[in-house]
C-alpha cells in the first residue's frame, strides 16, 4: 500500500505541473547513456514528462527541460555527461531551461560533486531508487528555483503504474527486477542500483497482456541477472504472491508464452552460474522464446575470471554451451567480452580467444577495461597499459569478424522468420526486420508489412546485416 500511495501523490505532482505548463507549449529533450534498463527507465521518465505537458524535441538547444539518464559503467559516459553540461551554460543563461540528471552516475557521490562544484546550474539531481519522485523534483525546482537534490543510499523499492512512453509500438522491454548481488570486480552496478528486488508476477503478466492488447510482437525481459527472477525471495522467505503459476524464471517464460498475441520473447542479462535446467528446458520448449540466448562469457580464463568474482571456470562455461546446444533445437549464443582486465597475461588473454573459437557465437559484444571508482577491480595492481589493451581487442575483434563472416554464410539460401520492424535506416525505399537470431535482414517491401513476422528467403550477406527477398507462392 506504501508504493500505491506514493505513485498516487506523484500523480498529483503531475497534474500541478500540468497546470503550470498549460498553453506554454513545452519542450523537453532527453540523452539516455547505457543499458536497455536505462532505456525503460527513460522510457517511464518520458511517459511522465508527457503528462506533465511536455512535448520531446530531438534539439536540445530549444529544448525547455534537459535531461540526462546517466550510466557509469563506461569512463566514457562521464566525459559525454560533462561535455553536455558545459554546452548547456550558455543556452540555460538565455532561456532558462531546467537541466535534470538521473540515472546510476547520480549514486556515485564523487560525480555528484563534481557536478555541484563544476555545474552548479544544474537544478535536479536525482538517484536510481527515486526515479519515480521525478514530478514531485520538477514542480519543486520550478516553484522553488533551488536544486533538487534526490539520492537514496538504501536499496529502493519497486513501484508500478509509473506512465511510460514507448518509443516502438512493435517491440517493448518490460523490467522483471531491479538490482545485482553478485558483486564482479570489475562492475559498478550493485553498488548504484541496488541487491535484487524481483516485481511481483501479476504485475509482470498483467504488462504484458497489456501490450499484447495493444498489438506489440516481442517482449524483452530485462534484469541485471533475469535467470535469478524470485530467487532471493525463496531464499529469505520473502513474501511474494504465486500468479499463473509463476514463482521462478523458466516459469515466468512459460506464463508470457501463453499470452495471445506476443509472438516473441527475449531476455538480458542472465548469468551463467543461475542457468539451471527448468530454464533451459522451458526456452527448449516454449516456441515464443528466441533461441538466441545472451550468455556472457566475460573472460576465458579460469583464474581471471576467478578474480572477476564470476563464479564459474572456462570448463563450466563450455560445459553448459555444450549442454545447452543438445537441449535447445536451433540454439545461437551471443555474449559480452571485457578486455584487459587487471593483471591478465597474454596467455591468459589466448583462453578467451578459444572460447570464442569453439563457441562460435552469433554476436560478442566486445568492451575494454574500465576502470570504475568503488569497485574491486579499481584498487588491483597490475592494471594493464592501454596499448596493450587495444592490441588484445584489436585481435578479439579481428577473430569475432572472421567468424561473423562466417556465420553468415549457413542464412543463404535459408528461409527465415523476420519481424518488420521499419523502414531502413540507410534507405527508406528498403525495409528492415530481425530473425529470430536477431540478425538484421533488409528487404524490399510494401510499408503495410511493419509490425508483421514475414517469411524471407535470405539470399546475400553483408557482415552486419542480410539481404531477403519476398518468395511469392
Amino acid at each position: 500500500m506504501e508504493t500505491k500511495t506514493e505513485i498516487e501523490k506523484q500523480k498529483e505532482y503531475i497534474e500541478k505541473v500540468k497546470k503550470i505548463n498549460q498553453n506554454k507549449k513545452q519542450k523537453y529533450s532527453i540523452l539516455t547513456m547505457g543499458c536497455q534498463l536505462n532505456e525503460n527507465d527513460s522510457e517511464k521518465l518520458c511517459g511522465m514528462l508527457e503528462e506533465m505537458g511536455y512535448e520531446k524535441t530531438e534539439n536540445q538547444n530549444e529544448a525547455d527541460l534537459s535531461l540526462f539518464n546517466t550510466c557509469c559503467v563506461r569512463e566514457n559516459a562521464e566525459d559525454k555527461l560533462f561535455g553536455k553540461l558545459g554546452e548547456l551554460k550558455k543556452i540555460k543563461e538565455e532561456k532558462g531551461t531546467i537541466i535534470a540528471i538521473g540515472g546510476c552516475m547520480m549514486q556515485e557521490k564523487h560525480i555528484t560533486d563534481k557536478i555541484k562544484a563544476s555545474y552548479p546550474y544544474t537544478d535536479i539531481i536525482f538517484g536510481t531508487h527515486t526515479l519515480h519522485r521525478f514530478p514531485e523534483d520538477l514542480y519543486k525546482a520550478i516553484k522553488e528555483k533551488k536544486r533538487q537534490e534526490d539520492i537514496l543510499d538504501i536499496d529502493g523499492k519497486i513501484y508500478e503504474d509509473l506512465p511510460i512512453k514507448r518509443d516502438s509500438n512493435i517491440k517493448a522491454s518490460v523490467t522483471i527486477m531491479n538490482g545485482c548481488n553478485n558483486f564482479c570486480s570489475y562492475c559498478i552496478v550493485p553498488y548504484v542500483r541496488g541487491r535484487e528486488r524481483s516485481r511481483q508476477p501479476k504485475a509482470i503478466i498483467e504488462e504484458v497482456q497489456d501490450l499484447a492488447k495493444q498489438g506489440y510482437k516481442e517482449i524483452t525481459l530485462l534484469g541485471q541477472n533475469v535467470n535469478s527472477y524470485l530467487r532471493v525471495e525463496r531464499e529469505k522467505n520473502i513474501e511474494f504472491e504465486e500468479y499463473e503459476g509463476v514463482n521462478s524464471f523458466a516459469t515466468l517464460l512459460k506464463a508470457i508464452n501463453k499470452i495471445e498475441g506476443i509472438e516473441r520473447i527475449r531476455f538480458v542479462s542472465p548469468h551463467p552460474k543461475d542457468f539451471t535446467d527448468d530454464v533451459i528446458d522451458a526456452i527448449a520448449e516454449c516456441d515464443k522464446v528466441c533461441k538466441l540466448v545472451h550468455l556472457p562469457l566475460q573472460a576465458g580464463n579460469t583464474k581471471v575470471l576467478k578474480e572477476m568474482n564470476r563464479k564459474y571456470t572456462k570448463e563450466q562455461y563450455l560445459s553448459l554451451v555444450e549442454k545447452m546446444q543438445k537441449r535447445i533445437p536451433n540454439l545461437t549464443l551471443s555474449t559480452d567480452i571485457i578486455v584487459g582486465f587487471p593483471g591478465e597475461t597474454d596467455e591468459e588473454f589466448e583462453d578467451t580467444l578459444d572460447v570464442v573459437e569453439k563457441v562460435k557465437f552469433e554476436q560478442v559484444y566486445m568492451f575494454i577495461y574500465s576502470r570504475r571508482i568503488g569497485t574491486p577491480g579499481d584498487k588491483m595492481e597490475n592494471q594493464i597499459p592501454e596499448e596493450q589493451k587495444h592490441k588484445r581487442f584489436d585481435k578479439l575483434k579481428a577473430l569475432v569478424e572472421s567468424q561473423i563472416s562466417e556465420n553468415n554464410q549457413k542464412y543463404i539460401g535459408t528461409k527465415q522468420k523476420v519481424l518488420v520492424e521499419g523502414t531502413s535506416k540507410n534507405n527508406e525505399e528498403m525495409l528492415t526486420g530481425r530473425t529470430d537470431s536477431n540478425k538484421v535482414v533488409v528487404f524490399e517491401g510494401d510499408k503495410s508489412l511493419i509490425g508483421n513476422i514475414i517469411e524471407l528467403e535470405i539470399v546475400s550477406e553483408h557482415m552486419w546485416y542480410l539481404k531477403g527477398v519476398i518468395k511469392n507462392g
